[in-house]
């Protein structure tokens, strides 16, 4: 009987093991699912392109998920308003104040939708830990006390924020394999490859910009743009504390592609020579004019043209320049050349083209030559001090437009023709004495 009841409590015993098991298990599971952070996703949206100028190089958010509440909430770094207080006034002098903000993700993902912008969501693998981290820094950064910021279009921006952020959630190992890899371009080139498809904005940003932002960058620093940091992400890999290898991104989901918009250039454009052309066009009508019997009006009014255009444009470079924290715009060699100065060829041209009298004319055209003079001068010192490393400047687009015409407008070609008589009359009085 003993033995009975034994093995009948072997038995039992046996088949309530598995139970035991399986509650340990379940308890497990719920520890689990019970840890800090557990129960949030976090997403990177790389938002492309859009309409406005400001929307040129596209933008960036960070959406975390929250599987307890449901909730979906799109930090956005990015955000400023045209109503805030002197917004044009600072926006001039380089301290534009933006703001980070959170809101429902959805409405913010039907609205890039809407507006006709490419969405693609990467989803990271990160530790419960990291990504509680991620939310409580971003929910401290929307606070009304921690929220705005200088914005820096190179520096301090709607990516760089997303970016520094990712980096803290891998304890620096971010900016660790990036921040010393060689970038691709140079930030010229970057901004250039996304200005391309128009040439009038192309241009004057390509102007504005100084040599600063012509040396060799890293890969850390090209990631101001919202696409760039899209695609080091989706290659990144990180050791967790544990001493695991993880790969960043588990997840690429495309919400949608725009359709109808210019591509972003994989490479700047070399537009130089559709400049010359158009400088060379420029030289050629004014060469016309001056040849024609009547074109003495269209000659002046071409150069008091020129003269406003690249006038203002110099104008605004020296404001920016001696004024502003645009910093990007500092140490440009094209101030040399085109300056506030060049608005003088707007009084003097128009004196030349419908002056009454003969020695007003004559005086305008004297100053006009003198004053092309010494654009077309500059604008050979700047190619010609290019040998040296320190004063290398992206600016080929800009002379190549400026140097045509102003050759034509200088007093270059009437001095070279001057020496050349000058010398036929030497050589002819050698060769009769001979």
């Amino acid at each position: 009987m003993k033995h009975c009841r034994a093995c009948i409590c072997i038995v039992l015993f046996s088949l309530l093991v598995p139970f035991f098991g399986y509650g340990q298990n379940a308890r497990g599971d719920a520890l689990r699912a019970a840890l800090p952070g557990e129960e949030l996703t976090l997403k990177v949206a790389v938002i492309g392109t859009g309409d406005e100028l400001y929307f040129w190089w596209g933008h960036l958010g960070l959406i975390i998920e929250n599987s307890l509440d449901g909730s979906s909430r799109f930090y956005d770094y990015g955000i400023f308003s045209f109503e805030n207080d002197n917004f044009f006034a600072n926006f001039a002098l380089g301290r534009l104040l933006y703001t980070c903000g959170v809101s429902d993700s959805a409405l913010n993902i039907n609205y890039y939708i809407r507006t006709n912008r490419d969405i693609t969501l990467y989803t990271l693998d990160l530790p419960p830990e990291a990504r509680l981290a991620v939310f409580n820094f971003a929910q401290w950064n929307v606070q009304p006390e921690n929220k705005d910021y200088y914005y820096h279009h190179f520096r301090d921006n709607c990516a760089t924020r997303i970016r520094d952020i990712l980096d803290m959630a891998v304890q620096g190992q971010f900016k660790e394999s990036y921040g010393v890899a060689p970038g691709r371009y140079t930030l010229r080139q970057h901004v250039r490859r996304h200005t391309w498809f128009s040439p009038l904005i192309d241009w004057a940003l390509n102007f504005w910009m100084g040599r600063g932002i012509d040396t060799p960058i890293s890969v850390w620093d090209e990631m101001f743009l919202p696409s760039e940091i899209g695609k080091r992400i989706e290659e990144f890999n990180y050791t967790d504390a544990s001493g695991l290898k993880r790969k960043l991104v588990t997840d690429i989901e495309i919400i949608s592609r725009a359709e109808n918009r210019p591509v972003v250039l994989d490479e700047a454009p070399r537009s130089w020579t559709g400049a010359f052309i158009l400088g060379a066009a420029i030289a050629l009508a004014l060469f016309v004019s001056s040849k024609l019997p009547r074109g003495r009006a269209l000659f002046g009014t071409l150069q008091a043209l020129i003269g406003l255009f690249f006038g203002l444009a110099g104008t605004v470079l020296l404001f920016m320049i001696l004024f502003t924290n645009h910093d990007y715009t500092y140490h440009n060699i094209n101030i040399l050349f085109a300056n506030p100065l060049l608005l003088a060829a707007l009084p003097l041209g128009f004196s030349l083209a419908f002056g009454k009298k003969p020695e007003q004319r004559e005086r305008a055209a004297k100053f006009l030559g003198l004053l092309f003079s010494w654009v077309s001068a500059a604008c050979l010192f700047t190619i010609l001090v290019r040998v040296f490393p320190g004063y290398h400047q992206q600016n080929q687009n800009v002379q190549a437009l400026v140097l045509p015409f102003s050759l034509v407008l200088s007093c270059f070609p009437r001095w070279g023709r001057r020496l050349a008589r000058q010398a036929a009359r030497l050589l002819g009085r050698i060769l009769h004495k001979g």
